[in-house]
């Protein structure tokens, strides 16, 4: 059975220890193939990796650095399907779906190709007679990133393309249970031209994280990923002396006012509740109604879901796919049984839903609860899973202080067609990402992605110029050539003239 190795120094690594993982095909349930996982000494060869080539790679030119962007983003875009099979062979995500998650992150790409600007410094001229002041921003060093199962091409391409840019060397550890895919950007960088060393891939569980956050080389850590991991990376990781921005848990709320388009909110509501079967951190999890709206939305989403096609992500009939795992898939399951214990109405049930061919996937249908309290446990937890819940409340008031209740304010979204009630949302609302009419609104590459409250743990937001500032340390020169007019030794505290 083919196996997953490191990748390190440019090169695949096996690994000299003996734990290995299993990474199934969802769909079917299988093992396709297994994984390795690294022993503390292959992370700190990684990091060594990362360190010996982290002088020269800080010091070549933008203009070098540009190139092998530019060229990683042409063979990117050139093996996109590729990429996108692979995803739907480990993670089960449909086959459009994960053609779609290539592209947001080969924006990304697209915008580190453009950091020439973007780190571009500030000059300031005779701040004092004759002297000079500026500032520049310079990489960190050997740079980590941790990321999750549910993209794994897009989530590491919102790192590694602008860390390298800024002249940072990278060390990344994904998820081990869909490995393949970063393997193959980093096979793909290397053709790009990227020197040895500068990407390096080390597979594994808390072993390698903890190495990475330990590590005394290791400048900076970023990390998506449920919020206690995120809260631990985050505690660890500046414990250890490190910056880091650590992207966690969400219970994105979506509130649809009476007036809204029904149609409108409907197509929205199951698009970013089911798509790649609720394994998104900007899924909708929550719809909270106002008035009457419930009445006429659910009718017409029910019908939506009835209409949905659920199976092998690698047919084109199919919309949504497996989750990722049996345990995942059981977890899923127990928090719909616990939806139904707690009171919650259950309109439509996903725990019945059987794919033909396909008995041992791990698979579990669109789910769709009405009258959820706050008080519930599918209310307050991230299910991760395509399980959509109902609030209904009586007014705006009541939706807006519903969701500053809640612990995560990631993503929102409203669905109106009065302009004063969207202008209102936007502006009060105290959540990071915010949508008008948009279900899942995930900034452009040059903005930048994160929450609030316990969705982010950190000061900076990841991509975007956010991304630039956390890959590179700001350092101001303050300067004067000598002129035989003010020589002489002066006591003085130093003052401008």
């Amino acid at each position: 059975m083919e196996t997953v190795l490191h990748w390190i120094n440019n090169a695949p690594s096996a690994s000299t220890g003996e734990r290995t993982g299993d990474v199934f095909n969802p769909a079917t349930g299988e093992v396709q193939r297994k994984v390795v996982y690294s022993t503390p000494a292959e992370v700190d060869a990684a990091v060594k990796a990362a360190s010996d080539a982290a002088e020269s790679w800080r010091t070549s030119s933008i203009a070098k650095r540009t190139r092998v962007l530019f060229a990683y983003r042409e063979l990117v875009e050139r093996h996109r399907d590729d990429l996108a099979r692979m995803l739907t062979l480990e993670h089960g995500k449909v086959f459009s779906d994960a053609q779609g998650e290539v592209q947001r992150g080969l924006e990304v790409v697209e915008f580190a190709c453009g950091l020439a600007d973007l780190t571009k410094g500030t000059f300031s001229e005779n701040v004092s007679t004759e002297v000079d002041s500026y500032a520049i921003r310079q990489p960190v060093g050997v740079v980590a990133g941790i990321t999750p199962f549910n993209f794994p091409a897009m989530v590491p391409m919102w790192m590694y393309p602008i860390a390298i840019a800024c002249g940072n060397t990278f060390v990344l550890k994904p998820s081990e249970r869909d490995p393949s895919v970063t393997n193959f950007c980093a096979q793909l960088l290397k053709q790009a031209g990227l020197p040895d060393g500068v990407f390096n891939v080390v597979h594994g569980d808390k072993v390698a994280v903890d190495r990475l956050l330990e590590h005394p080389d290791v400048g900076a850590v970023s990390f998506v990923g449920s919020t206690p991991i995120a809260r631990y990376i985050y505690e660890t990781g500046t414990r250890h002396g490190k910056r880091v921005q650590a992207l966690g848990g969400a219970k994105n709320h979506m509130v649809v006012l009476p007036d809204a388009d029904m149609d409108l909110a409907a197509d929205a509501a199951v698009g970013a509740a089911y798509g790649s079967a609720g394994e998104r951190c900007m899924a909708i999890s929550v719809l909270v109604t106002v008035g009457d709206a419930a009445d006429k939305l659910l009718p017409k989403i029910r019908e939506r879901i009835a209409a949905l096609k659920v199976g092998n992500g690698l047919d084109p009939a199919s919309q949504m796919g497996p989750v990722i795992t049996q345990q995942h898939l059981e977890k899923v399951r127990g928090y719909v049984d616990q939806g139904v214990r707690e009171g919650a109405e259950l309109l439509v049930d996903g725990r019945t839903l059987k794919v033909p061919g396909h008995e041992k996937g791990f698979f579990i249908g669109p789910t769709l609860f009405d009258r959820v309290s706050p008080k519930m446990d599918i209310y307050q937890e991230e299910i991760f899973g395509p399980v959509l819940s109902t609030v209904r409340v009586a007014t705006y008031d009541d939706a807006v202080k519903l969701i500053h209740a809640h612990r995560y304010a990631n993503g929102v979204a409203l669905f109106t067609n009065d302009g004063g009630a969207a202008r209102k949302f936007q502006n009060e609302i105290q959540v990071g990402m915010v949508g008008v009419n948009v279900p899942i609104p995930v900034p452009m590459a040059y903005y930048s992605f994160g929450g609030w409250k316990q969705s982010l743990f950190g000061d900076l937001h990841i991509y975007g110029r956010d991304g630039v500032q956390f890959y590179t340390r700001n350092k101001v020169v303050i300067s004067r050539w000598p002129d035989p007019r003010f020589r002489g030794v002066d006591l003085g505290f130093p003052q401008n003239r």
